[in-house]
């Protein structure tokens, strides 16, 4: 991380999940300044140019974002600011400061009509407001005459600092002998401080673009509870769970439709980095251990 030693780092929805695991990883020479709600609103211009502005950071890194998937449907309105807006704010921001700016963005910005992995150059088209509202930062970051920035798309992310999917069945799995999941939905889950890594990776280059960043390896959502279980079992933990149903995305609706397949390829972040992608099992291994 010696090419962030000494640098000013603007760090925006830093009380999340993905930010927790960010902070974690810097260098303690690090000056960092941190914005989050309700102190810092990303929607409100004026405030963006001043505190960025005070702080003059070499880098901008946005954490922040409406992400209650289903809240969205009916928030969309909200969520197209804070999403939209708000990132086209950060990044004209940061294009008059000379900063690097750096966004995480969602595979929601995709159908899921793919059958094999998403590469960064495949059409968006997103079926969602959540996903909707995410595309219209990224675009937003585009038109604000940017170069030096990366947008780093992700999927099912979970980790340390907050609720996740790993958590939900660790608790549905205590309390009930049957747990239903869906079965037809494919992805692969991010665990954040490999995200993280990958971020800090890719700022120690300057091959500005768009990349596509989860674990390595893919699974259904079904799969991803079983060896959730399996793994607390193996730790020894006591659970009440004796069977795990696979089912189908019509049988548990939801307001937001949910990517069928959302694997990422990350051939491109691999050629740039050089870095090793972590299988999804072996990640999750290690947030349970």
């Amino acid at each position: 991380m010696k090419h962030l030693e000494g640098k000013r780092i603007a760090l925006v929805g830093s009380a999340g999940m993905l930010a927790f695991a960010f902070k974690k990883l810097l260098p303690e020479s690090v000056d960092l300044l941190e914005l989050d709600l309700p102190a810092f609103d990303l929607t409100d211009s004026e405030q963006v140019s001043r505190e960025l502005g005070a702080f003059s950071p070499d880098v901008v890194v946005n954490c922040a974002a409406f992400t209650n998937v289903d809240g969205c449907e009916s928030e969309e309105e909200l969520a197209t600011k804070v999403n939209g807006l708000g990132v086209g704010l950060l990044a004209e921001a940061s294009r008059k400061l000379g900063a690097v700016f750096v966004h995480v963005s969602t595979d929601y910005v995709f159908s899921g009509d793919k059958t094999e992995p998403y590469c960064e150059e495949d059409t968006t088209g997103p079926r969602s407001a959540y996903g909707r509202s995410k595309l219209c930062g990224e675009q937003a970051l585009i038109k604000s005459g940017l170069a030096s920035y990366f947008i780093v798309r992700t999927s099912w992310l979970y980790g340390p600092g907050g609720n996740n999917f790993v958590e939900t069945i660790r608790r549905l799995a205590s309390e009930r002998e049957q747990l239903k999941i869906v079965a037809d939905q494919v992805g692969t889950p991010t665990f954040t401080p490999d995200l993280a890594g990958a971020i800090l990776n890719l700022l120690a280059t300057d091959a500005y673009g768009i990349y596509h960043f989860s674990n390595a390896g893919k699974c259904s959502w079904c799969d991803f509870a079983n060896e959730i279980v399996r793994l607390l079992r193996v730790s020894g933990e006591q659970l009440l769970v004796k069977e795990i149903l696979p089912i189908k995305t019509e049988e548990y609706p939801l307001p937001a439709t949910r990517p069928a397949y959302s694997v990422f390829s990350k051939d491109k972040y691999v050629s740039v980095t050089g870095a090793k992608v972590p299988d999804w099992k072996e990640a999750l291994s290690r947030y349970l251990g």
